[in-house]
């Protein structure tokens, strides 16, 4: 399976991985064959790479089937969580946001990051999706870290209702776009506030979880908001979510500003350490989680371009590259592969 960029995908290609809608229903069927208008409306709706089928990468699988299905349930479920919380509702919600359970429990049991990630974004499920995959990524990250599975649980739920909060601030700040004025920035800082208030008293929130939701624009040199703590102030479980809060926004396209690369996102992360992230926690992000997707195109400094089929543990940016075609002439060459952990003398340059 081959991601590519959507400027880059061809009439006639095959989608590799299904595309959902905010509800989990299925806007595009991994196996449809990608007409032009299909693709036109791809790009419509924001999506920025998608998943083809390539015989040459037909090893590189990138889906954990039952991930996958708690995702889909966690879609359909997210916007009953969020109007049981409106509510009042104290059942409603804790069987709604019974799937996070379910989530924890696979990732600890089998889960793969390399198959957990770069779901497809599109400006009407990006909300969901980036609370959701905040979740896994906080999941894996607490994990590398040796949370028991009761922290896992309580750090899942504060992840995925980092966000909530918003639901308080006018869906005209939210939504706008273009910079916000100081008064609506000022607004929109006032949400991890209102996250906790709207679920401290009538809901069975952890304080753990809440401290996730409280803390997560908090930074470690004392910047952030909505407090300003510093360091030791701020709760591990708000340090874990900060970092996969700002890792899957910025690696994702917003209203306002284009997206990063993954690798332009990760070394946002590294640069951070010490002033926004807590340098322990960023070296246990480094151990987790690699730079490079599965199926992506990058460019060595050698000139030679090839496709990432593995990673290697705890070496984030040398993965293992396949070439499929000459890099000067285009035309397909037999296939090899080159590790990077075995050839120092290359790095990788650019996603293509």
């Amino acid at each position: 399976m081959r991601l590519e960029f959507i400027e880059k995908v061809k009439e006639d290609e095959i989608l590799g991985k299904n595309i959902y809608t905010d509800d989990g229903s299925i806007l595009l069927r991994a196996g449809v064959k990608l007409t032009a208008n299909y693709i036109k409306k791809l790009k419509q709706l924001g999506v920025l790479y998608i998943y083809v089928d390539d015989y040459r990468l037909d090893d590189v699988y990138v889906e954990d089937s039952r991930l996958e299905e708690i995702k889909i349930n966690a879609m359909k479920n997210i916007s009953n969580v969020v109007k049981n919380i409106n509510n009042g509702d104290r059942k409603g919600t804790r069987e709604s946001i019974s799937f996070v359970e379910d989530m924890v429990e696979h990732i600890i049991e089998e889960g793969d990051i390399t198959k957990s990630l770069y779901d497809i974004k599109t400006y009407d499920n990006y909300t969901y999706m980036h609370s959701i995959d905040t979740s896994i990524m906080a999941t894996f990250l607490g994990l590398s870290m040796e949370f028991n599975e009761l922290e896992l649980k309580d750090l899942a739920v504060g992840a995925i209702l980092h966000d909530i909060g918003k639901t308080r601030v006018p869906r005209r700040i939210i939504c706008k776009k273009g910079k916000l004025t100081e008064d609506e920035f000022d607004e929109v800082k006032k949400h991890p506030v209102y996250g906790k208030e709207m679920l401290e008293k009538q809901f069975s929130i952890s304080n753990k979880a809440l401290s996730a939701i409280e803390q997560h624009h908090e930074r470690i040199d004392g910047k952030g908001y909505p407090y300003g703590l510093k360091d030791e102030q701020i709760s591990k479980f708000g340090k874990v979510v900060a970092i996969c809060d700002v890792y899957d926004a910025i690696s994702n396209d917003r209203t306002y500003r284009k997206k990063f690369s993954p690798n332009e996102a990760y070394e946002l992360i590294m640069a951070g350490t010490g002033t926004m992230f807590d340098q322990k926690i960023v070296n246990n992000f480094r151990n987790t989680f690699a730079v490079y997707p599965l199926g992506c195109c990058v460019r060595l400094s050698s000139g030679i371009e090839g496709y990432v089929i593995r990673q290697n543990s705890k070496y984030p940016d040398r993965p293992i590259i396949r070439i499929l075609y000459d890099s000067e002439t285009r035309k397909p060459t037999p296939f090899y592969e080159i590790d990077l952990l075995q050839n120092p003398s290359l790095v990788i340059e650019a996603i293509v």
